[in-house]
């Protein structure tokens, strides 16, 4: 199965990408590098998406698993390499789940099913950064 996307020049920095699902994204850099922040860096967009992948297989697994939760986030922080090209050499991701009454066990295995088995974004991350997971709970 191939994914195609098309990445158009729409002048100066910035670039108008879109997706298989229809919807488009903006792609541009900060002032000092030429761009007018008018879209999403194209590096911080590699960690959204990790987060996205993982995220809707958390979800998918949740409900599966009829867990509930108040709300959920993942943080994710890149470091960069401090020479060129700069890719992340290390990656932390924390998932956060919040409400009164978490399943703590099952939202463990959720996670780990999506890091260790689902998530391809994840892999593929494996292949150039040191990956730290966490996983926190917040009672309400």
């Amino acid at each position: 199965m191939a994914h195609k996307v098309t990445t158009q020049w729409k002048g100066n920095m910035l670039f108008e990408s879109d997706n298989p699902s229809g919807h488009n994204v903006l792609i541009d850099t900060s002032p000092e590098n030429g761009g007018n922040n008018d879209g999403l860096g194209p590096k911080a967009l590699m960690l959204s998406s990790l987060a996205g992948c993982s995220g809707l297989d958390v979800v998918s697994i949740m409900n599966k698993m009829k867990v509930t939760v108040d709300d959920f986030k993942m943080d994710v922080v890149g470091e960069l390499t401090d020479e060129h090209p700069k890719y992340y050499h290390s990656v932390k991701l924390d998932y956060h789940f919040y409400g009164a009454d978490l399943d703590e066990k099952k939202l463990q295995r959720a996670v780990d099913l999506s890091v260790e088995t689902y998530c391809g974004v994840m892999e593929m991350f494996r292949r150039f950064a040191k990956l730290e997971i966490n996983t926190y709970f917040h009672k309400s």
